[in-house]
């Protein structure tokens, strides 16, 4: 998949509103992708590792998978 163009840099993507972290080298559902770009509520992470993204409390998406959405902290 073809990653935003925000974020361009960079593989993995959590959505505040989830908190779920999107790799973007292997997820495949765009208009998932796309919803978290249109409502603003993407985040990278630096350094751009899943240990890190779990580091801040978010799991690794899987396809399928549906959590409820949240009001963003941040």
């Amino acid at each position: 998949m073809q990653r935003p163009v925000r974020f361009e840099h960079t593989r993995f993507l959590g959505d505040k509103r989830t908190q779920l972290v999107y790799d973007l080298d292997e997820w495949d559902d765009k208009p998932v992708i796309d919803e978290i770009v249109a409502a603003e509520t993407g985040l990278s992470f630096g350094p751009d590792t899943l240990a890190e993204a779990r580091n801040r409390g978010y799991h690794l998406a899987r396809p399928g998978e549906r959590r409820r959405h949240r009001a963003p902290r941040a």
